[in-house]
């Protein structure tokens, strides 16, 4: 009853629901005005959302309260959950939870082969910068042709120990293998294009993503065509034409 008044108040403002129903994505992290920009054109359509860490670490009946936002925010969307550990508990109508891990690509493809290409997918997971990297190798070619993929606390990029736990990350701002210099090697395959080495071969990346997001600790990467070409087409022409 308590969650169908939250719905009912505060369907369409993910802050409110984050407070709400008690997620982290508000308060102290403030992940929920970026989600609201980049979801709320989606609210209503009927989607396919996978979120990767369900909280509450060994408990099995912690955690949660993210799955049941999504719920709340998305009214005709099904929402699906990834954890290492067994989080059955939170299961209910347009919720069901997966046990296994973020790496394991068997587990990932025996998900995604029984609720069909995600939509939306939100790494919300260890944030070791391993796992971010291979779930999203794994995971991002699986997403719906205009999805988006979401990869919270990428802060870990940036450490290497803490509280006796090895994040991966590195205070080299230019470590290849750290989550955001991942990604950042990302940004340029979107105008791979214009690259002048006619060497080069494009990857699944640079032709699939079309727009990417970096908020604190946070991004966005949209999937689509990336075939727009190149305006170099038109500076050839130009110069040929000024040449006569």
């Amino acid at each position: 009853m308590r969650h169908l008044l939250y719905t009912l108040l505060y369907r369409g403002n993910l802050a409110k629901l984050a407070v709400a129903f008690g997620t982290d994505k508000e308060g102290i992290h403030f992940y929920s005005q970026h989600y609201q920009k980049h979801f709320s054109p989606l609210r209503k359509k009927r989607l396919t959302i996978l979120e990767i860490g369900i909280g509450g670490y060994d408990k099995p009946t912690w955690g949660g309260q993210s799955l049941r936002m999504w719920k709340a925010y998305f009214p005709n969307s099904r929402i699906y959950g990834i954890d290492i550990e067994d989080k059955s508990f939170h299961n209910e109508h347009r919720i069901k939870t997966f046990k296994g891990s973020q790496v394991d690509e068997a587990f990932l493809q025996k998900v995604i082969d029984e609720i069909g290409a995600p939509d939306i997918i939100i790494d919300d997971g260890s944030h070791y910068n391993e796992h971010v990297i291979a779930t999203f190798n794994y995971l991002f070619p699986l997403l719906s042709e205009n999805g988006i993929y979401s990869i919270e606390d990428l802060q870990t990029s940036y450490w290497t120990e803490i509280d006796a736990e090895n994040w991966g990350g590195s205070t080299d701002l230019a470590a290849p293998h750290t989550s955001m210099n991942f990604l950042k090697s990302r940004i340029d395959g979107l105008n791979y294009q214009e690259f002048m080495d006619k060497s080069y071969q494009a990857n699944y990346f640079d032709k699939n993503i079309i727009a990417m997001h970096f908020y604190h600790n946070l991004a966005f990467i949209y999937k689509g065509i990336n075939n727009e070409g190149s305006n170099i087409i038109g500076k050839l022409r130009k110069q040929n034409t000024n040449s006569f």
